[in-house]
Parts: structure tokens; sequence; C-alpha cells
């Protein structure tokens, strides 16, 4: 863990004080921690990647969890809204599933207080996977044969195709998706010769714009908080940038449409910024095209600061240096249903 000197601008987001301190740059955890009522095991890794890749779990047998959260990409689409059962289009951009076990909190608005819960939503919701009740999922399941026996192996023989077995081994597989090891761990762990000379300049300007008064920690994606306990801040925080209007960051109430708190509108988690160049667009709403530009909007929105041509060539270089290394995924073979259709 490299020391360095890390100097915060007093600073008030949403509520949140930040001063001046020291804090330490910190690599990416090799592994996830893992909930004591759902501990890791192969079986249930392999069952989870089983149903991840199984558009059986939608309405129409088209849309798998990796449509929308692709590990073949950046764990997510590419697109600025995802596109469900039927070609619909949900409200937000699909965050990244890889290193997202480093979340407390799942979803922009925080509503899922643990993987297992956030896998259960996207299956009933009726613009994503479309099924009508986990019940007609586990029915489904149940009619295909291998899987009962997959169910087994991960949870003992007396285990059954359940809600809460499927979405405990689909939180299992995601929490090995991992990315260690980028040119900014090494030069975290000591290596000055793994990031570029504009990369650690990036790093400085970073950290000296304020962007670590929310992206700070080993993932980027804020303080370490207890499992459920997001960290919030308000998007934008200064709305009277024109950035706010064209790109329509006021639309959504994030945090408040589920609390229907309204001091808690246009309240977000904080994003993981691990392989941040790779998931383009970029925020809630997929407004923003390009990594320089989602930099020039954050500054300004968010910290009231105009950044020049070459201070967001530099962070962007430093951003890069956050794209870690994947470990390989295989497609699965998925339990074959024969003779006839399962979906509609």
């Amino acid at each position: 863990m490299r020391k360095l000197p890390l100097l915060l601008s007093a600073l008030t987001l949403a509520g949140v004080s930040t001063l001046s301190a020291a804090q330490s740059w910190e690599a990416l955890p090799e592994t996830a921690p893992s909930p004591a009522n759902n501990p890791t095991t192969t079986e249930k890794v392999e069952l989870g990647k089983i149903l991840y890749f199984d558009p059986r779990l939608s309405s129409t047998g088209t849309v798998s969890c990796n449509s929308c959260h692709n590990v073949m990409l950046g764990g997510e689409d590419n697109r600025s809204f995802s596109m469900g059962v039927h070609g619909q289009l949900g409200g937000r951009s699909a965050p990244t599933v890889w290193n997202s076990a480093f979340n407390s909190v799942q979803f922009w608005d925080g509503r899922a207080d643990s993987l297992e819960a956030q896998a259960a939503g996207p299956v009933t919701a009726g613009v994503e996977m479309g099924m009508k009740s986990w019940d007609d999922v586990v029915i489904r399941l149940e009619a295909i044969p291998g899987y009962a026996d997959l169910f087994k192996s991960a949870f003992g023989e007396k285990a059954v195709i359940s809600k809460d077995n499927a979405t405990k081994a689909i939180a299992a597989y995601e929490r090995t998706l991992i990315t260690p090891n980028s040119p900014y761990d090494r030069y975290a762990k000591g290596d000055e010769s793994a990031m570029t000379a504009q990369q650690i300049k990036g790093l400085n300007t970073f950290s000296q714009t304020g962007c670590t008064s929310c992206h700070s920690g080993a993932a980027f994606n804020g303080p370490t908080m207890p499992a459920g306990s997001g960290f919030y801040v308000n998007f934008p925080t200064f709305t009277d940038s024109a950035y706010v209007k064209k790109y329509n960051l006021l639309k959504d109430k994030g945090r408040g449409e589920v609390t229907k708190n309204k001091a808690d509108d246009h309240k977000y988690k904080i994003p993981v910024l691990r392989n941040v160049a790779l998931t383009a667009p970029y925020f809630h709403n997929g407004s923003v095209k390009t990594l320089d530009e989602a930099v020039r909007v954050m500054a300004k929105v968010q910290l009231n600061k105009t950044l020049n041509d070459q201070e967001v060539a530099d962070i962007v270089a430093f951003l890069g240096s956050l794209t870690g290394e994947f470990p390989e995924q295989t497609m699965p073979r998925l339990p074959s249903y024969s003779g006839k259709t399962i979906t509609p």
C-alpha cells in the first residue's frame, strides 16, 4: 500500500464534509469477501455462472444477466439504456458487474443491499427480463433436466430449486468477477515503472482536483461501508452548470425514487471507477459518450471547477491505468431441454 499525500479541499457533498487528510492509495484485493450465509464454493459459482448466462430466466427466452452486464466486455452493454424483453428500454445505464462485489449496495439508487438482492430484481422487472414472478422462474427451471442436480451439487442433496438458492449462486459467481493487477495496482504496490509519467501526473491531478472526495478506496467507489450501508452523494451538486441541462441530469430523482424522501432526490451511490475506460457511455442516464467529456462534466457539476485540455487528458490517462486483468471467461454449456420449447 503506497502512502501518498492526498490534499483534499474542504468540500461538502450531500452533507458529507471532507477535510484535508492523508490517505493511502490502495490496490484492489484479488478476492472479494462473501457473506456468512453464502460462502463461495466452486459448485455454487458454476451454477451461478450457468444461471447468469441462461436467457430462459427471461419471459421471452431472449435476455440473460449477461445481455446487459456482458462479462466478455466491460461488464455492461455500452448502451445508454439497456434493452430488455420485447425490445423495451430501461431508464438507466447498466452499471458494470466487474468488481461490483466491492459495492456495499447495488443499483445506482442503492435499492439492493447485496449482490443476492440485486440478482433477484431484473428477472421480474417488466422492462428487463419480464418474468411474472420468481415462482414462475422456479417452475421453468424445475422443468429443465439438469438443473436439479446442479442445485444439489451447489447446496446439498436436500436442496431444491428456489429463488433464494438461485440468487445466492448468481451472487457467488459475481464475486469472482474481480480485475486486479492494473498498472495502478502495480504502482500502488511499489512498481515505479507500472504507470506512465502522464498517468502519474493524472493521478495527482485527480487528487488535487478533489475527485477523491467521492472516488476513494481500492475500487474508487467511496469509503468502505458495512454491507447494505451505501455512500450517496448529490449528482449534480452544482445545478447551475450548462452541462446539467445539456445532459438532462436532473430528470431522474435517483435514490429519491426509492425512499420517496425529497431529501434523497438526485442522490446516487458512488460508481466503481475500475475499468471505466471500457464502460462508455457514462453516468446513470448514459448521456455522455466519451470519457474525456465525462471528466469535464464531473469537475464542473460536482466540484465547480473548469479543467483545461491538458488536465482532462492527464486524468483520462490515469483512469486508463485502472483497467485490470480480467479472469478468463468461458461460455457455459446450459442444461438442455429436448424435443420442445420451454419459452413462448
